[in-house]
Protein backbone atom coordinates (compact mmCIF):
# COMPACT_ATOMS: atom_id res chain seq x y z
CA UNK A 1 0.00 0.00 0.00
CA UNK A 2 1.04 3.45 -0.72
CA UNK A 3 2.01 6.24 1.98
CA UNK A 4 -1.26 8.18 0.10
CA UNK A 5 -2.94 4.93 1.57
CA UNK A 6 -2.05 4.66 4.74
CA UNK A 7 -2.36 8.32 5.26
CA UNK A 8 -6.34 7.88 4.39
CA UNK A 9 -6.45 5.17 6.25
CA UNK A 10 -4.99 7.09 9.14
CA UNK A 11 -7.27 10.28 8.80
CA UNK A 12 -10.48 7.45 8.50
CA UNK A 13 -9.42 6.02 11.94
CA UNK A 14 -8.53 9.50 13.27
CA UNK A 15 -12.29 11.49 12.57
CA UNK A 16 -14.09 7.81 13.81
CA UNK A 17 -12.16 7.74 17.11
CA UNK A 18 -12.93 11.61 17.50
CA UNK A 19 -16.40 11.16 16.96
CA UNK A 20 -16.18 8.32 19.71
CA UNK A 21 -14.78 10.71 22.14
CA UNK A 22 -17.49 13.42 21.77
CA UNK A 23 -19.99 10.94 22.17
CA UNK A 24 -18.79 9.57 25.52
CA UNK A 25 -18.09 13.40 26.53
CA UNK A 26 -21.70 14.33 25.62
CA UNK A 27 -22.98 10.95 27.39
CA UNK A 28 -21.49 11.80 30.55
CA UNK A 29 -22.36 15.06 30.45
CA UNK A 30 -25.85 14.33 30.02
CA UNK A 31 -25.79 11.29 32.88
CA UNK A 32 -24.18 13.91 35.76
CA UNK A 33 -27.72 15.00 37.12
CA UNK A 34 -28.36 11.15 37.00
CA UNK A 35 -25.82 10.82 39.29
CA UNK A 36 -26.10 13.49 41.61
CA UNK A 37 -29.78 12.50 42.13
CA UNK A 38 -28.45 9.30 43.10
CA UNK A 39 -25.59 9.96 45.64
CA UNK A 40 -28.12 11.92 47.58
CA UNK A 41 -30.49 9.35 47.58
CA UNK A 42 -27.71 6.89 48.32
CA UNK A 43 -26.82 9.04 51.65
CA UNK A 44 -30.78 9.39 52.56
CA UNK A 45 -31.93 6.12 52.36
CA UNK A 46 -29.34 4.62 54.45
CA UNK A 47 -26.87 3.34 51.80
CA UNK A 48 -29.86 1.34 49.78
CA UNK A 49 -28.43 0.34 46.83
CA UNK A 50 -31.67 -0.60 45.26
CA UNK A 51 -33.17 2.74 45.82
CA UNK A 52 -29.82 4.37 44.32
CA UNK A 53 -29.68 2.28 41.15
CA UNK A 54 -33.65 3.11 40.62
CA UNK A 55 -33.47 6.97 41.11
CA UNK A 56 -30.16 6.73 38.72
CA UNK A 57 -32.46 4.49 36.04
CA UNK A 58 -35.15 7.21 36.49
CA UNK A 59 -32.85 10.08 36.26
CA UNK A 60 -31.11 8.82 33.12
CA UNK A 61 -33.93 7.33 31.45
CA UNK A 62 -35.66 11.41 31.57
CA UNK A 63 -32.32 13.14 30.91
CA UNK A 64 -32.18 11.00 27.17
CA UNK A 65 -35.69 11.22 26.62
CA UNK A 66 -35.73 15.11 27.42
CA UNK A 67 -32.69 14.94 24.58
CA UNK A 68 -35.03 13.16 21.90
Amino acid sequence: MSSLGFSILGLIGLIIIGLVVILVVRLLFMLIPAALVAFIVYFLSGHNLWLTGVAFLVIAALSVLKKL
